[in-house]
């Protein structure tokens, strides 16, 4: 564990998700909804515009593993971000970068899941690539440099993506989802503890009077849940699924996922007699039984959960006014926060060739047997590009020859990690 002080408050960062195993999903409903995910990938921006209920919807039944790292990128915008910007992240990889920021980055580098095959291994691909991401960042925004906290979320990006992709993702969620929340006096992260708060006292009235009776900041106990989008506090198959609704929906399901917890700890009159002081309900809320933190119990409770983005904005308003009142101004000018997917894409609508996929690997999709006829995404989707013929028998009987002169032509992009090997 690390401790940390937040305005004379003591906050404690642990290292380390905590295990339980992921719910099993079908195999023949896990491929139905890889096809059609594939489908909307290769027509993203026409989902995003007139079906992004539908999108909402899958994300929420968890997207599927094969297509979670590319669907990540689609949905932060950081796809788009990396077309716009070719050639950034290399330039950035390339400097030396501040000598402040790469110590403490490489001090840290070892907490990150320590127990993953990933970042096991000292000095391994894992956490080379989690430095470079790192003090690419600290490069791309040095008004802002490194904070501890976005450690752990850009390991959970590494992942499931490449290490640019990565560092775009990244970018995403420090300025459109997250804006000020790693920025120095963290005062955005002290803002949303007091917003939580505010919110709580609709959702669970026993947990906020207990709260207020123990006077305990928010600070004290939602800053990790918050900074870190809970990759350190919940058993890993919940990150995930939580992160597929965050990356879709935005902030509000942080605050979701906070009031739930808070509520199935503190909700009721005989949950409070297990805490009578500050100390037993911190020690609570650092340690809440598997079953309110199950990948199934948990997504269900967020989702049904009342709280939209109106109320966050408007309850963010009420207590900006009254944190000028009692601190002046904000130190840090944070951009206004995107509120997810759809609003990321209305405020900077994008190209369609900045969201075309370059495949590396082209195979048969189980929605284009009749074969792809020159336009581009026919068929529902298989990842490949227009033009590309498939072949003419889905079972892989007919001469598939021109197939493997477009694979052994794609050799080049596969040595260099496009996304799609991560399919």
């Amino acid at each position: 564990s690390n401790i940390s002080v937040i305005n004379g408050e003591t906050c404690l960062f642990t290292f380390g998700p905590v295990q339980h195993l992921p719910e099993e999903v079908p195999i023949d409903v896990l491929r139905q909804r890889e096809a059609k995910w594939l489908e909307m990938l290769n027509h993203w921006d026409k989902w995003m515009a007139k079906k992004h209920k539908k999108v909402k919807d899958r994300c929420q039944k968890g997207i599927p593993p094969s297509l979670r790292g590319r669907a990540w990128l689609y949905l932060t915008g950081g796809k788009v971000k990396r077309e716009q910007n070719q050639g950034k992240f290399q330039e950035l990889d390339e400097q030396p970068g501040d000598p402040k920021w790469v110590d403490i980055i490489e001090r840290d580098l070892h907490r990150q899941f320590p127990f993953h095959e990933m970042f096991a291994a000292r000095g391994g691909h894992g956490q080379q690539d989690l430095f470079r991401v790192l003090k690419a960042y600290t490069l791309h925004r040095p008004e802002e440099g490194y904070c501890q906290a976005q450690a752990p979320v850009a390991a959970v990006l590494l992942m499931h993506m490449p290490a640019e992709d990565a560092f775009w993702a990244l970018v995403q969620i420090c300025e459109k989802y997250l804006p000020g929340y790693y920025s120095t006096g963290l005062e955005a992260i002290q803002l949303d503890g007091q917003i939580l708060h505010a919110l709580l006292r609709r959702v669970s009235l026993p947990a906020y009077r207990h709260l207020n009776k123990h006077k305990l900041d928010p600070i004290m106990y939602m800053t990790e849940w918050f900074m870190c989008a809970f990759s350190r506090s919940l058993p890993w198959a919940s990150v995930l699924r939580i992160w597929d609704m965050f990356l879709c929906e935005g902030v509000k399901i942080i605050f979701r996922v906070g009031l739930v917890l808070l509520k199935c700890m503190l909700g009721s009159q005989e949950k409070l007699k297990a805490c009578q002081g500050t100390y037993e309900t911190m020690e609570r809320l650092r340690a809440i039984p598997p079953q309110y933190v199950q990948e199934a119990f948990l997504v269900r409770e967020v989702i049904e959960l009342p709280v939209n983005e109106k109320e966050i904005e408007k309850e963010h308003y009420a207590q900006l006014r009254r944190w000028k009142e009692t601190h002046g101004d904000l130190q840090c000018k944070s951009p206004p926060r995107m509120h997810g997917a759809k609003a990321i894409i209305a405020a900077d609508p994008p190209r369609r060739q900045d969201l075309r996929q370059k495949p590396t690997i082209i195979v048969a999709s189980p929605l284009a047997r009749d074969g792809v006829n020159g336009r581009e995404g026919e068929g529902g989707g298989g990842g490949g590009r227009a033009g590309v013929p498939a072949p003419a028998d889905p079972d892989g009987s007919a001469d598939g020859t021109a197939l493997l002169r477009h694979i052994a032509e794609s050799e080049e992009s596969l040595s260099n990690g496009e996304e799609d090997t991560y399919l």
